[in-house]
């Protein structure tokens, strides 16, 4: 296929925000697709993901990764069609999904690809969501790091999120009682009625701290914690003996500089012999298609629901993040492109 003739349109990093990045700090620029080179795949994007890590890979401050440069294509997740191919791996027709950026084309020597979607059978769009990053995460950073058995009370931070609800309905199939927060009254409501938690609270409620007891009244075994703050430490004093804190986002902190300070947590850790770990999917990679194997059964099953909040064209993408941090989205936000 002679590609030389299309054009990308782009969403660059124009300016570098701090804290949450807003709208302005992108732009959306067309370039020409250039042709391939032997071992390239040209990728039509049809659906790109809105993550709230997008917020540390713009932040000039230390993160896990380098931080997107100044003019550079907002680093992203996407799913789409490999339209041209150099490379056998991935032929023509396949499905893929990677850190293919914010963009209608991107072309990649098959590194930022993370996998070849073969779920044919369902939509393309999960392998963003449930079926993607987020789906993935919750496994893993439940399993390989809460640890959860059956009968132990599960307490889960934005609870009503692309990550948050899939950590409760895997606790339940595991057996165990599945607490969420959320932030309003119709996402507690959306957890306990579509999601199947055992109970929900609104953490903007007048006393979150009594809810969260009466909800917990075996204590907590696992605070899958998405959001730091004064939610975890609300949920910190209830921890049980032996339990495990799995940090895998700090939502509520807007900007760490300068560093914000709050309740200490070590006496918590140290008398209740508990353990607090930090969770980062790329340790995880590797085994990737395990998770997949559990939960495409599951989503088949009708046993996994989810929600997908879907945005169209790619003017929707520079401010997508930060709606996020406004609790605007009820579902994994996508971006869909024109002829998806």
């Amino acid at each position: 296929m002679h590609v030389g003739n299309l054009t990308n349109r782009q969403v660059v990093l124009k300016a570098r925000p701090q804290g949450i990045p807003q709208a302005e700090h992108f732009e959306i620029r067309t370039a020409p697709v250039p042709e391939l080179n032997d071992g390239e795949v040209l990728v039509r994007n049809l659906y790109l993901s809105v993550d709230p890590a997008m917020r540390g890979w713009v932040n000039a401050a230390a993160n896990y990764s380098d931080p997107v440069a100044i003019g550079e294509v907002m680093r992203a997740f996407a799913a789409g069609r490999v339209i041209a191919s150099r490379n056998p791996r991935y032929p023509e027709g396949s499905l893929v999904m990677g850190l293919l950026g914010w963009q209608d084309y991107a072309v990649t020597d098959g590194k930022a690809i993370r996998r070849q979607v073969l779920e044919a059978d369902l939509p393309l769009s999960l392998s963003l969501g449930v079926l993607g990053l987020n789906g993935v995460t919750a496994y893993f950073a439940l399993n390989a790091c809460g640890e959860p058995k059956a009968g132990e009370t599960v307490v889960v931070s934005t609870a009503a999120g692309a990550v948050g609800s899939v950590v409760g309905q895997l606790a339940r199939h595991l057996g165990c009682r599945a607490v969420g927060i959320a932030g309003g009254a119709d996402k507690a409501r959306l957890c306990v009625e579509e999601f199947g938690f055992d109970a929900a609270l609104d953490y903007h409620g007048p006393d979150m701290a009594q809810a969260l007891a009466q909800a917990c009244p075996d204590g907590v075994d696992v605070y899958f914690d998405n959001t730091a703050g004064h939610i975890s430490d609300t949920v910190i004093p209830l921890i049980n003996r032996h339990a495990r804190i799995v940090i895998c986002g700090t939502a509520s902190v807007s900007s760490w500089e300068p560093w914000p300070s709050g309740p200490r947590v070590e006496r918590h850790l140290l008398n209740k012999a508990a353990r607090m770990q930090g969770f980062l999917v790329w340790d995880y990679e590797h085994r990737y298609e395990e998770a997949i194997a559990v939960l495409a059964p599951l989503v088949r099953q009708g046993r996994l629901r989810y929600r997908e909040e879907i945005l169209d064209g790619i003017e929707a993408a520079p401010g997508s993040i930060a709606d996020l941090y406004q609790g605007k989205n009820m579902g994994k936000r996508l971006i869909r492109l024109e002829d998806a």
